[in-house]
């Protein structure tokens, strides 16, 4: 669905913005405390909800796709979230924010992942939503990075057990956040890749695997230009959803958003250069080929001359009688050509 198509709709007017990624949407819902643990998945949010969750207990819901709108609307009825926070779900476009709305925090943001099959860099956006006692991640597709947390929670290793829905959300956002690095070290070893290509055979599948890598990066910076300003203004946040123990792990984060800017603008200003660096290449190439192309014409210009002049129909021309005319003219154009070839030599101009 195109952002056009709501065009003059009404605010809250629940519409999914974006490709549609996922043919079924599915409900996987973590619960834990200290003590217990359990997972399900669901087909539906009705049969989630005739499932109360423990007392005193976190559940982490996740549902993977984003185009049923009768199902979000169920779990913002559910959940007492505004209309406004599910169409800013809905949208896949949605620039990475933070929300407080009293009873509820609300953190929309691009997640990335590399592509197991062909490992190019893949995007999605996810949105978190969470409260006393719940969290939910909204996905526009099943897959993501977050199964090493999933692991510590049916383990039970680590504090995650002990904490609050608060903790889980700071480890869903430091997972996203640390993605970043891997993907701007794969980032980096393609421009490595296109570099050599780039000085030892420079063509077009050069230039477009630097586009690929351009358009890559510019993605990436959109992400994670706004994302800083989100983990800043979530650990600042006054909200008592937010444990002051918490706001140590999300100030860590926010040193990572920084270092992540920084090496995205410095794998840009690198990838720019392979530009400049190509085209210096192909601009030598192009100067090699027009020397050796001017040095032939130079050596054949006497030549060319001397065959001119014998070439003209004059009746009188001495020379045409000399018994020993065409040796010599031969051996001056000879004598020429071999006395130009060791003066350019000379002065090292081949």
């Amino acid at each position: 669905m195109k952002r056009s198509r709501k065009t003059g709709l009404p605010p809250g007017t629940l519409m999914h913005i974006g490709e549609r990624k996922a043919e079924t949407v599915r409900l996987s819902v973590i619960q834990y405390d200290a003590e217990q643990f359990s997972e399900k998945e669901f087909d539906t949010f009705e049969a989630f909800a005739q499932q109360p969750p423990r007392p005193e207990s976190i559940v982490w819901i996740n549902i993977h796709g984003l185009h049923d709108t009768d199902l979000l609307r169920q779990a913002g009825a559910h959940f007492n979230i505004h209309n406004l926070v599910l169409e800013d779900i809905l949208n896949t476009d949605q620039r990475p924010k933070f929300e407080d709305h009293g009873h509820f925090l609300f953190l929309p943001m691009k997640m990335f992942f590399i592509q197991k099959e062909d490992k190019t860099v893949s995007w999605e956006q996810i949105s978190l939503i969470f409260g006393k006692g719940f969290l939910i991640t909204f996905q526009e597709a099943p897959g993501d990075v977050f199964d090493p947390l999933r692991e510590r929670i049916r383990q039970g290793k680590g504090r995650i057990r002990k904490m609050q829905a608060d903790y889980l959300a700071y480890a869903l956002l430091d997972i996203i956040v640390d993605q970043f690095f891997a993907i701007l070290e794969q980032i980096s070893d393609r421009i490595d890749e296109n570099e050599e290509a780039v000085l030892v055979n420079p063509g077009k599948e050069a230039v477009s695997a630097i586009h690929d890598v351009k358009r890559t990066l510019l993605n990436v910076r959109r992400a994670a230009w706004p994302l800083r300003e989100m983990v800043s203004q979530f650990e600042k946040s006054e909200s008592p959803l937010l444990e002051k123990s918490t706001r140590l792990f999300i100030r860590d984060v926010y040193d990572h958003a920084i270092q992540i800017i920084d090496n995205v603008e410095l794998l840009r200003e690198i990838n720019a250069g392979l530009m400049d660096i190509y085209l210096s290449n192909i601009g030598n190439r192009t100067n090699q080929v027009m020397k050796v192309l001017t040095i032939v014409a130079t050596l054949f210009i006497p030549l060319t001359f001397i065959v001119g002049i014998y070439g003209m129909n004059f009746e009188y021309m001495p020379e045409l009688a000399w018994p020993w005319a065409y040796p010599a003219v031969m051996g001056l154009m000879l004598f020429l050509f071999v006395g130009m070839l060791y003066y350019f030599r000379k002065r090292k101009w081949m």
